[in-house]
């Protein structure tokens, strides 16, 4: 049940872990920017040894509340800091975040890719250094020691830009602990015990780590904070992804339109009660929907489409149709709308659209756009946008036709056509001159959808359309990907979300090492069997051959 502010009955009645004094208190923070009231008396705490859950809806406060944490935001009067029951002055200078023995690790990470390892573990070291010499075959042997205190596998050696996504995640966590424990040795004076968190007040923040991460990485990084918090620290983990709290954390704190709509227990809240604190109402999970009505001529056919991973794939995929492609990591189904798209250069095979033939060896984006293809990238921010454009160039990129005339950009018109565009997709803030970058990532993938929707595509391809998305935006991005099938377009899904599969999809076809390994349809469509049957495939055994007497 909602209680009128919003929480469920999770919300008061889960138990709470064995308390401790809090680390890190939070009380009745507020900031209004001009007329907009963006945090509404937010208290939250974090224990020792407690890794703390935040979530909510894109626009919910999240940021805000970082951002005064980090000093770079100044809070209405009224609110407070506590560290350890001790009263901090608000706002905090730029970087006092750091002596008082808080650190950030943002999504971006904020490495520097072309220094290696070592250097970038003690880049903040050498900046407050007054040493003119720094020997790097020190700085390795450090590292390696650090890295051994954490139990992790990293060369010092190597240059960040040659780093796995895991290994540069799990680099920026341990330099923000290792920066924490440097400034309490100095503050001392002397050698902090390495099972304590360096004695200080240590609250590590972590703002969407997991965003681009495929799952072995996750389970790493998991495993890392939990190191972590088991010596003393507190650790604050902002996240969009409901099954990544519900598994790390101990307690998590819910804002809804800038308020806390609950902190409760997790492990005693279910997912939907977790669902029901974002949205701020009961919501009906999306359930699958009845079968869609599709040609029996399929709209896109590939032929033994190949690169350096797929190998020999075929199939079709029918007008009104959803199919979506799952393997493990690596096995080939992340490959596959690229290639298709002809963004993969050493991707061969024929794939046909609307009945013509395209040499996928010699079909690039535009000639793909051409064809009637549209891809959604997964990495939005990289390979979707323009981030120095604005809403408006960055939704109209692709139809600019639409607004010249005489040879001539009619500006007023693309912002008016842009603004069109915004109230259709749910864009906000719905407008168009504002900075492309300053929206939430949920409305950034929505100017995405909406710059490649308007193209009309009659094949539309899917990589990851929901990642770094909360749980709102993410039902109206499957509305509109269900709407677009409705309307007769063939969409390919290609995701490691097998939830979003179950619910989306028609058909899932499971790849194994590059190559096809099973269709799943019906009532087959279920989370766990996708699971199940991209686990099996690596081992080759479907799970009907596994069954079977030997």
């Amino acid at each position: 049940m909602i209680d009128g502010d919003g929480s469920t009955d999770a919300a008061t009645a889960a138990p709470s872990p064995a308390a401790e004094p809090a680390l890190v208190e939070l009380r009745n923070l507020s900031k209004t920017f001009g007329r907009t009231t963006v945090l509404k008396g937010v208290s939250l705490e974090v224990r020792p040894r407690e890794i703390h859950g935040l979530l909510g809806q894109n626009g919910s406060g999240k940021s805000t509340l970082i951002k005064i944490l980090a000093g770079f935001h100044e809070p209405d009067e009224g609110g407070e800091l506590r560290i350890r029951g001790e009263p901090v002055r608000l706002p905090l200078r730029p970087g006092q975040f750091r002596a008082l023995g808080i650190s950030f690790v943002h999504q971006d990470l904020a490495l520097i890719p072309t220094l290696s390892v070592a250097e970038n573990l003690a880049v903040g070291r050498l900046a407050r250094s007054e040493r003119r010499v720094v020997r790097l075959s020190g700085e390795r042997r450090r590292a390696r020691a650090v890295f051994e205190r954490y139990g992790i596998d990293i060369d010092p050696r190597a240059q960040v830009a040659r780093l796995s996504s895991t290994d540069r995640a799990l680099l920026a966590i341990v330099r923000a602990v290792e920066e924490l424990r440097e400034t309490a040795v100095a503050r001392a004076g002397a050698n902090v015990p390495e099972d304590d968190a360096g004695g200080a007040p240590t609250l590590l923040v972590l703002d969407e780590p997991t965003a681009f991460l495929p799952r072995t990485g996750v389970e790493l990084l998991f495993g890392l904070v939990r190191s972590i918090a088991a010596r003393g620290a507190g650790v604050l983990f902002v996240t969009h992804d409901l099954d990544e709290a519900l598994e790390l954390t101990d307690r998590t704190t819910v804002l809804f339109n800038g308020a806390v709509a609950g902190t409760v227990g997790t492990r005693s809240t279910s997912h939907r009660q977790l669902v029901e604190l974002i949205v701020g109402r009961r919501l009906e999970l999306l359930e699958p929907e009845p079968e869609r009505q599709r040609h029996d001529q399929p709209a896109v056919s590939l032929q033994h489409v190949s690169d350096q991973v797929l190998q020999d794939v075929s199939f079709d995929v029918h007008r009104g149709e959803i199919v979506g492609v799952a393997s493990i990591v690596g096995a080939g189904s992340e490959e596959i709308p690229y290639a298709i798209f002809g963004a993969s250069p050493s991707a061969t095979g024929t794939v046909v659209v609307d009945g013509r033939a395209y040499d996928v060896a010699r079909l690039t984006p535009a000639r793909a756009i051409e064809a009637g293809m549209a891809l959604i990238p997964a990495e939005r921010a990289r390979d979707g946008s323009i981030g120095t454009l604005s809403v408006a160039d960055n939704v109209t990129m692709l139809t600019l036709d639409d607004y010249e005339r005489a040879g001539f950009l009619r500006r007023r018109g693309l912002v008016r056509g842009a603004a069109r565009l915004g109230e259709r997709f749910d864009v906000r803030p719905n407008d168009p001159r504002m900075p492309y970058t300053s929206l939430s990532g949920g409305n950034q993938q929505k100017v995405v959808l909406a710059k490649w929707f308007e193209t009309r595509p009659s094949f539309l391809l899917l990589h990851e359309p929901t990642q770094g998305v909360d749980v709102g935006a993410r039902h109206q991005i499957y509305q509109l990907i269900r709407d677009a099938a409705a309307a007769g377009t063939a969409v390919l899904c290609a995701s490691t979300d097998y939830e979003q599969l179950a619910l989306l999809c028609d058909r899932v076809l499971v790849l194994a090492r590059g190559r096809l390994f099973r269709e799943l349809t019906g009532t087959q469509l279920t989370k766990e069997r996708i699971t199940a049957e991209c686990l099996a495939a690596l081992t080759g055994s479907s799970l009907e051959q596994a069954r079977e007497p030997a």
